[in-house]
């Protein structure tokens, strides 16, 4: 089953709608992974399934380090007062 490209699309679609669910650009990264591995089994580059694992891993980690370069780290720095309004 993990050897069809249809399966690899679905997982995708379902990442990518946990990821507007959830925003936090991680699951976005696993998404854009099962969709190229989907896509590249769909063009008939099969391999057995640890391949295709570590295929999934190495592009899912360059769309997230892509993703993190583009969209950027959020910085929740807390706002510090150095002036009281009441003095």
């Amino acid at each position: 089953m993990w050897t069809e490209w249809w399966v690899w699309m679905v997982i995708g679609l379902g990442l990518a709608i946990l990821e507007v669910i959830a925003p936090a650009f991680v699951l976005l990264g696993f998404a854009i992974g099962a969709i190229v591995t989907g896509f590249m089994k769909l063009l008939g580059l099969t391999f057995d399934l640890p391949v295709t694992l570590v295929v999934f891993a190495i592009i899912s980690l360059a769309s997230w380090i892509v993703l993190r370069r583009v969209f950027g780290v959020r910085h929740a720095t807390p706002k510090i007062w150095h002036k009281d309004i009441n003095d």
